[in-house]
């Protein structure tokens, strides 16, 4: 799947073998805080004939939270604070996982569940564990069930909505689409809630200025923690690892069958896959710091150059050599992202000097480049 696909083109296991499916807590839990068992079901009937089909299905479901806190009776939702947050979560997931393997089960499908924190897939050792649980559930036609670990999860460690979620284990899996299924068609050229002008954007090539400035950054109903601007976030991630992404309305019976027949959505085109470790950079989302370029540096990085010193105009952060850092250009936009040939303090010490300059400044050797082209990705 190199070129634009239609939005059926990711239900179809010659095109797409492995797919993630997002669901979010509004259509998986009624404002009441009850399962909407009935919806629920219908979906498990359209992944019951995915898999017949021989597509490979992954699912990211969200709803602990808003389960565990009707259940324990919390206030707004199980948000008002991180404290309730993680209570609900752990209240809330094995409910929303008997319900999975209950339904699943009556096809004749087994389920795995495994629970993720940010951490886990931000580390490489982690990432590539879980990568590897993953992809043998996959092989053994298992159904993995994933959310993220939220009664352990932190603020300062967790993804904090499953959209981002959904693209890390799209890349984690080898899966070739993500769809999330959310309340709106797909990406609209402003909010249809207040624009009645508002058309839908069918295809995305490029995430750039003009459609981040489409997304609005609210969860319509009140119980997700994700809204438009997330999904764009999940988009950038799934296809800079080389997968489809699409935002489909899941509000009705059926969806992915809907979406299989013709269905609206906005597809995000994947862009050319990596391997490895450029692979799992790509995706990440968390950075150490900050290396600032000018216009000469960027152009060099575009024709795949590494990152030299004299092309630095500022250095932000506390990183050590090794960590991984992002790479902005001067409008302040990342363009890419590495691991780090110096730490921070050498870094702003040779920022802008010619490599033989260096050494004097330094007092040793130095390395090649603030950051080698073998170890950057281009975003």
């Amino acid at each position: 799947m190199t070129h634009a696909p239609s939005p059926a083109a990711l239900l179809s296991a010659a095109a797409c073998p492995v797919l993630v499916v997002k669901v979010g807590s509004a259509l998986l839990v009624a404002p009441d805080g009850t399962v909407r068992r009935e919806w629920l079901a219908s979906l498990v009937d359209d992944i019951a004939a995915r898999t017949s089909a021989g597509q490979r299905i992954v699912i990211v479901s969200s709803g602990a939270i808003a389960l565990g806190a009707r259940r324990l009776g919390l206030p707004k939702g199980g948000r008002a604070s991180l404290e309730d947050a993680q209570a609900a979560a752990a209240t809330g997931q094995i409910a929303l996982s008997q319900c999975w393997a209950e339904l699943l089960g009556d096809h004749a499908i087994t389920a795995a569940q495994m629970l993720v924190t940010l951490d886990d897939l931000e580390d490489r050792r982690r990432f590539l564990n879980a990568s590897a649980t993953l992809r043998r559930l996959i092989a053994l036609g298992v159904v993995p069930v994933i959310n993220e670990n939220d009664s352990v999860a932190t603020e300062e460690i967790r993804f904090g909505d499953n959209d981002r979620l959904a693209a890390r284990i799209a890349q984690a899996a080898g899966a070739g689409g993500v769809v999330l299924l959310s309340d709106v068609d797909g990406l609209y050229t402003a909010n249809p809630k207040n624009d009645p002008e508002a058309k839908l954007v069918e295809s995305v090539a490029r995430i750039d200025a003009r459609i981040r400035a489409m997304a609005d950054g609210g969860s319509a109903s009140g119980m997700g923690s994700g809204g438009m601007l997330s999904k764009l976030e999940a988009a950038r991630i799934a296809t800079s690892a080389g997968a489809h992404l699409a935002i489909a309305n899941g509000t009705h019976d059926h969806p992915l069958a809907r979406l299989a027949a013709g269905g609206r959505a906005t597809v995000f085109t994947a862009g050319p896959q990596g391997k490895g470790r450029k692979l799992w950079l790509a995706g990440r989302m968390t950075a150490r710091g900050r290396i600032t370029v000018d216009a000469g540096a960027q152009a060099a990085l575009a024709k795949g150059s590494s990152l030299l010193a004299a092309g630095a105009t500022a250095v932000d952060g506390k990183f050590v050599r090794g960590d991984v850092i992002e790479i902005l250009n001067a409008s302040g936009e990342t363009i890419a992202r590495g691991l780090a040939e110096y730490d921070a303090g050498d870094a702003a010490r040779i920022m802008g000097l010619r490599s033989d300059a260096i050494a004097e400044v330094l007092g040793y050797a130095p390395r090649s480049a603030l950051v080698h082209r073998d170890q950057m990705v281009l975003l």
